[in-house]
């Protein structure tokens, strides 16, 4: 399953809830997750070919960035920008 994170909850960390077969999980989200880093969640998958025990189920993670309407929102972009010394290029 693909979890979405904003930025602020794979930069710092977080707790999010996690679909699985047998029910919501929260999951622990470690603090500097980068977009498609995997984990995985021990018997929580389908059931192995003629095994009835459950396998386990894998988790990525998308980083989804909210989008800069007003100039408020605009404007912590700029900071962000000014302040992280980050190419995503690089």
């Amino acid at each position: 399953v693909t979890v979405n994170l904003a930025p602020w909850e794979a930069a710092l960390g977080a707790k999010v809830p996690v679909p699985t077969l047998g029910g919501v999980v929260e999951l622990t989200v470690a603090p500097n997750t980068r977009g498609g880093k995997k984990v995985r969640l021990k018997g929580r998958g389908l059931p192995g070919a003629g095994s009835s025990a459950a396998g386990d189920q894998f988790v990525s993670f998308n980083i989804v960035t909210p989008p800069a309407e007003t100039d408020a929102e605009k404007r912590i972009y700029e900071v962000m920008a000014e302040r992280f010394k980050f190419d995503p290029r690089a």
